[in-house]
């Protein structure tokens, strides 16, 4: 005799109707069935009264134990979850739980397939997401990957097209207001799909940011994100000094190009990196160090309230929804930030050997801390400090020099050099100077 298993069946707000034979077969011959209180009523009045109707709204942590409490009876066991399961649904969940021997899946059309087909687009493409959770609140400059928004914002960042559970808390007026927050605007569109199945279904499509931002939409719902036009060709880094909004009357205050693509080389950054940016000034390196870890997240500190704003002005511009940045002096606050796996230091505020024993204890395995210094004296503090800590560094002194125009010639002018020191934890170097 086989083992017995748990169904989780795919259901839709047409209930019953919309059930295959062979689902309403299964769901007649349980003796537990398992689902939210808005499932169960779909179906109770077709149920025997042997049939033991388990409600599980604020319950779900008891979920796997409902399950295996009959599995181990021998007890046929449905659990309803709406559309797909394995799609941002509770499958997951029982498996990780239960282990996938013990779950058998009948799926229902997913309602995003549903709403794409309202809406005539193809899906095939499109990064699906879910806000169908806690209450977020809305979306703000700098929200950091715990916000429930997050993944939704970096989504339509990175793709043409976005479709998203939504939940009555996190409804599409708010996602419209969250990427309205985000810099988005006239290129960006979405749609609506209410109450699938059901008598009053409505479909909204194609609506402007603030069109949706004002409205109020029947639920439940799916949204559907579209860029209507194509983002600009931008590089991924490597932009010009004069691209970023830097302090005046001292403009040129900034981590000119040519060091600060040295330094993000030797962040050795991944698309998935967690980044510090230690003293961040203008926001040149951290944002473009964002743009490089698009699948990661940049939390800086900058204690200067001017080269602040410029920072998120910048951010603005580039529409860095995964860059935080903060107000101080380092390292305070720095104990609330996730472990990095790389930090770059462009200013200390005079607590640079504190920085680097604080950075190097928290730095991930084989993470990396690089810092830019123009003085000697500095140099000498952040080398007799990686010494102290026995940390494995090296130098690189960059000495760039442009091109000028003079009368109907061009002449090479010096920048300042620029010692820039990389440490690294637990990865050996070949070739490093202090071996």
């Amino acid at each position: 005799m086989s083992a017995p298993r748990c169904l989780i069946l795919g259901i839709l707000d047409d209930g019953w109707e919309g059930l295959s034979a062979a689902g309403r077969a299964r769901l007649a011959a349980s003796r537990i069935v398992i689902g939210a209180r808005r499932t169960l009523d779909l179906v109770a009045p077709h149920l025997g009264a042997d049939v033991e109707l388990r409600d599980m709204d604020g319950a779900l942590g008891k979920t796997p134990e409902w399950v295996r409490a009959a599995l181990a009876d021998r007890l046929p066991v449905t659990l309803l979850a709406t559309g797909d399961p394995l799609c941002h649904g509770i499958a997951r969940f029982l498996v990780d739980k239960l282990g996938a021997e013990k779950i058998e899946v009948q799926p229902a059309p997913s309602t995003v397939a549903l709403a794409c087909a309202r809406l005539n687009k193809t899906w095939q493409d499109a990064a699906i997401r879910s806000c169908h959770g806690a209450d977020a609140g809305e979306w703000f400059d700098g929200a950091t990957p715990g916000h429930g928004l997050y993944g939704i914002v970096r989504a339509v960042a990175e793709h043409a097209r976005v479709a998203s559970f939504t939940s009555p808390a996190n409804s599409p007026d708010r996602v419209a207001r969250a990427l309205l927050a985000a810099g988005y605007g006239t290129d960006v569109r979405i749609s609506v799909a209410a109450r699938l199945c059901l008598p009053d279904e409505a479909i909204f499509a194609d609506l402007t940011l603030e069109d949706a931002a004002a409205r109020e939409f029947p639920d439940p719902n799916i949204v559907v994100i579209d860029r209507a036009a194509v983002p600009s060709p931008r590089a991924v880094f490597g932009f010009e000094d004069s691209d970023f909004v830097q302090r005046q009357p001292e403009k040129g205050l900034i981590t000119k190009l040519e060091a600060r693509a040295v330094s993000l080389a030797k962040l050795g950054l991944r698309a998935d990196s967690l980044v510090w940016d230690i003293g961040a000034g203008s926001g040149s390196v951290g944002l473009e160090a964002s743009r490089i870890a698009r699948l990661g997240h940049v939390w800086a500190i900058e204690k200067n309230i001017g080269d602040a704003a410029n920072a998120r002005e910048n951010a603005k511009r580039l529409q860095a929804t995964n860059y935080t940045l903060v107000e101080g002096k380092a390292p305070d606050g720095l104990d609330a930030w996730p472990d990095p796996d790389a930090v770059f230091i462009g200013g200390s505020g005079g607590e640079l050997a504190g920085l680097i024993e604080l950075i190097l204890a928290r730095l991930k395995p084989a993470g990396r801390l690089v810092m830019n210094f123009v003085t000697i004296e500095n140099l000498a503090t952040a080398t007799a400090a990686l010494a102290a800590a026995g940390a494995q560094w090296d130098v690189t002194m960059l000495s760039a020099a442009r091109s000028q125009p003079i009368l109907d010639m061009h002449r090479l002018a010096a920048q300042n050099p620029v010692w820039i020191v990389t440490a690294y934890k637990n990865t050996p170097q070949a070739e490093n100077n202090n071996e």
